[in-house]
């Protein structure tokens, strides 16, 4: 297949189809959202609510990849691995605003994961119900040194089926590779004990390009690696480049794959 139309953008369904699809996602779509806005604020204090919520945004994200004609890839091997994942920390390469949304679809509910959110968005109040009862992380960027010591303690509190979602680039890539890491996500595998567990996301930037407003209809790819262990005898700095060069190579593999 050529470069011109790799794989990733083959439309899942014929275009009558993914009209129809559009046309219910822009009438339905709001009132979802609003539901899913609004529910914590009613019932975030009831018995069972966390485990409830989570599943409910996990089902929203599967519909709206639906509606929006996105499948996501990813092999039962991988998703029997992460069931069992344990004691980890998460990392993933970031390309596009479907990448969050990839997750929640393709991560089966055996287990549990959450993402570090700056503190402004947590104190939205619109949103900081739902935020704080699916568990959402709260980052105060504004001091380094804090951030990184609130999200080990989160994280040293968490229990083990349950991890935090970290972006080593720290925002999207604006090229085809991945960026520099940032420390973070080694710091608090080393601070907390745990493995970090690296998830490639690919072709999402192909399907929703930076600029774009809707999506083109296609196969984002979720790849899941084996846990990294860190390496006590080496620096943290160490410790992240041999993170990024496992994930640059099957990422660099994976890309030549599509584009050949």
């Amino acid at each position: 297949m050529s470069q011109e139309q790799p794989s990733a953008i083959v439309p899942v369904d014929a275009t009558p189809v993914r009209l129809l699809k559009r046309a219910l996602l822009s009438v339905a779509g709001p009132f979802y959202f609003l539901f899913i806005a609004f529910v914590p604020l009613l019932c975030a204090r009831r018995p069972g609510f966390r485990g409830w919520y989570w599943r409910t945004v996990k089902r929203a994200c599967t519909r709206l990849l639906n509606l929006l004609s996105i499948k996501v890839a990813i092999t039962q091997a991988e998703k029997d691995a992460l069931a069992a994942d344990e004691n980890s920390v998460i990392v993933i390469n970031h390309r596009s605003h479907l990448d969050g949304f990839t997750l929640m679809d393709a991560v089966p509910d055996q287990k549990w994961f959450t993402f570090a959110a700056k503190k402004e968005l947590c104190d939205a109040k619109l949103l900081s119900t739902g935020f704080k009862g699916a568990g959402l992380v709260e980052i105060d960027r504004r001091s380094g040194k804090v951030a990184m010591e609130t999200l080990s303690e989160a994280v040293g509190t968490m229990p083990p089926r349950r991890s935090v979602v970290l972006f080593p680039e720290g925002t999207r890539t604006k090229t085809q590779s991945l960026g520099e890491f940032k420390a973070g996500a080694v710091l608090v595998a080393r601070e907390t004990g745990r493995t970090i567990r690296p998830i490639l996301i690919l072709n999402s930037d192909r399907l929703l390009p930076k600029g774009r407003f809707f999506p083109l209809s296609g196969t984002v790819t979720l790849k899941v690696l084996p846990p990294f262990h860190c390496d006590s005898d080496a620096t943290p700095d160490e410790d992240v480049a041999r993170l990024r060069a496992q994930m640059m190579a099957v990422f660099d593999a994976e890309t030549a794959a599509t584009d050949t």
